[in-house]
């Protein structure tokens, strides 16, 4: 795919997201995240972290937590949902949320602590995973911690009657293969019973 094609079927990923697929999405998930607690009260003890922006927040099943560990001002959330959004901005007054794109976040360099996706990188098209996780570390300043759907081998699943729009992989060894740089702090696994969807994630320290 050329690199227009390749931001063409981003953009139609992100519009999907932004519209009412991603809405009925939200929609489905309002209770997600209830047994989340333990799991970021162990990664903000890791970590240590003080201002946290979550990339693709949806309706802040995560940020929920984040808001009670630390100064809710200092926790961030982007995604391509308006709706969502505003769901955040109206049980979560204290943090902040805007709209924006995984592939062109708003930040400066280095502006949080610790930087993550749940979810989120599974329904990036491969040809722009790297434009994408780019941002994520550019926008980093200690940490980069990625839960998503693992997989030895990129293959493509299908998703709700669409097609291109969700993708396992090791998407901890793409981050090291296209960052070396960063350092392996710990990996796991994350089940259903722990009130996530049966995500692998990576936690990766930045020099």
């Amino acid at each position: 795919m050329t690199e227009s094609g390749s931001e063409r079927e981003a953009e139609r990923l992100e519009h999907m997201w932004a519209g009412e697929f991603g809405s009925e999405y939200s929609s489905r998930n309002l209770e997600a995240g209830g047994g989340r607690g333990d799991f970021w009260r162990r990664m903000i003890a890791a970590t240590g972290a003080a201002q946290v922006l979550e990339v693709g927040c949806n309706t802040g099943s995560n940020l929920r937590w984040l808001a009670e560990l630390i100064e809710p001002s200092a926790v961030f959330g982007v995604d391509v949902n308006d709706g969502a959004l505003e769901h955040v901005r109206r049980v979560l007054p204290g943090v902040t949320v805007v709209s924006a794109s995984v592939r062109r976040l708003p930040f400066p360099d280095r502006s949080f602590d610790l930087v993550f996706t749940t979810g989120v990188l599974i329904h990036v098209p491969p040809q722009a995973l790297s434009s994408a996780m780019t941002e994520i570390v550019r926008c980093a300043r200690r940490f980069v911690l990625c839960g998503e759907y693992y997989a030895p081998e990129p293959a493509e699943v299908p998703y709700r009657g669409q097609n291109g729009a969700l993708f396992k992989r090791d998407y901890g060894a793409l981050y090291e293969e296209l960052f070396p740089e960063l350092e392996l702090v710990e990996r796991g696994f994350l089940g259903r019973d722990e009130g996530w969807d049966d995500v692998t994630w990576w936690l990766f320290r930045r020099p």
